[in-house]
């Protein structure tokens, strides 16, 4: 089985390469504008475009011919995305280029990438480290990225496909509930507190609100320099999950492949919908949709599918109410209850952490699909 990484290099041009790349995605983006304004919007096959525009943005943008190919493709591409949100496309930044096979060619011998630009051909040095380098090493990329940071650097996004080994059967599953208050809890009582990121996100909001009402007041030095503070903090947060959200999932796959387990997940599509229903207050309701419960999945997912362990996404019904230990559900008040973090049965008498009784659920599920 193949799985699609995507390795980012950072990209050491010289001054000179700096100034044909920025044209390079200048021109790129004034093509894909191009292409959206003058072509119908409800079109979004790639060749339907490509044959109303193709020579046109070629000869007025100064593309080659796989630049105005990658155009079309652009435009089709997030056409689709917005029609499946209901929002028309945005305009198109300078910041990204799509680059197949005859646009870039990355070589091993001195690590450096031939890119195509509107001046030319250019070799440009990669900074590439032991990762990128083991898992560039021996592979023929046909896809990739030219894109500019938000550090004004240029990086090489490259996808390769990477051989995965094959899920082994087992007969262990290891559950995992998520959760706000406690991100992740497994059916083995490993839990990640979920209190750090709840006083980022609340920290980085009071910062925001306090920024966004000064910036349109007080003199002229306070309203940029509250620009640039909010410009600088722009992704932070998003960041910290991210890297938050990598080390968990990092855990949890290690702890399945040590164990030779399966894992069982709280199959949450739906969740923040069901939950903006209810009557909330501000804070809560921008708590919860700020819960990155999807992006910790597709992490866990991912890095299972490159160790060979299979995930199992399995529906939180009755997860919470189900003891665990009988297996008994008790609805009705006073059989069994849950009062904060803590659950105890009515059957049984078991009690202990809900979260922890919820995961071992979640596994004896997964136990059963297996």
């Amino acid at each position: 089985m193949k799985q699609v990484l995507t390795i980012v290099v950072k990209l050491q041009p010289t001054s000179e390469q700096v100034a044909k790349l920025d044209a390079t995605l200048q021109a790129f983006a004034d093509a894909c504008n191009y292409v959206n304004e003058y072509t119908d919007s409800k079109l979004t096959n790639k060749i339907a475009i490509q044959s109303l525009v193709y020579q046109t943005i070629k000869e007025k943008f100064n593309l080659v011919a796989n630049m105005a190919v990658r155009t079309c493709a652009r435009v089709a591409a997030n056409r689709k995305v917005a029609k499946h949100k209901g929002k028309p496309v945005e305009g198109f930044a300078p910041s990204s280029m799509d680059c197949d096979k005859d646009l870039f060619r990355v070589r091993e011998q001195d690590w450096t990438v031939s890119l195509a630009t509107i001046h030319g051909r250019e070799r440009i040095e990669l900074k590439a480290g032991n990762y990128q380098r083991g898992k560039l090493k021996g592979t023929n990329p046909t896809s990739a990225q030219l894109c500019r940071h938000r550090d004004g650097q240029y990086y090489l996004h490259i996808q390769v496909k990477d051989d995965t080994p094959e899920p082994k059967d087992t007969s262990k599953v290891l559950g995992i509930d998520l959760g706000r208050r406690d991100i992740a809890v497994t059916s083995l009582g490993e839990k990640w507190d979920g209190t750090g990121i709840q006083q980022v996100t609340d920290k980085f909001s009071r910062v925001r609100a306090s920024l966004q009402k000064k910036a349109p007041k007080g003199t002229r030095a306070t309203r940029r320099r509250c620009r640039e503070v909010l410009k600088r903090l722009s992704g932070r947060e998003r960041r910290y999950q991210q890297w938050l959200n990598h080390n968990i999932s990092k855990s949890v796959v290690k702890r399945a492949v040590e164990l030779s387990a399966s894992i069982a997940i709280e199959d949450l599509m739906g969740i923040r919908e069901r939950t903006n229903e209810q009557p909330r207050n501000k804070t809560e309701r921008r708590r919860s949709n700020s819960w990155a419960f999807y992006q910790l999945r597709m992490f866990i997912e991912y890095k299972a599918l490159g160790a060979g362990v299979r995930v199992i996404p399995i529906s939180p019904a009755y997860t919470s109410q189900m003891c665990h230990n009988c297996l008994h559900i008790h609805p009705v008040k006073g059989k069994s209850y849950r009062s904060g973090k803590t659950f105890k049965c009515g059957h049984c008498g078991w009690h202990g952490d809900a979260d922890f009784n919820g995961a071992n659920n979640i596994a004896l599920v997964g136990l059963f699909i297996l």
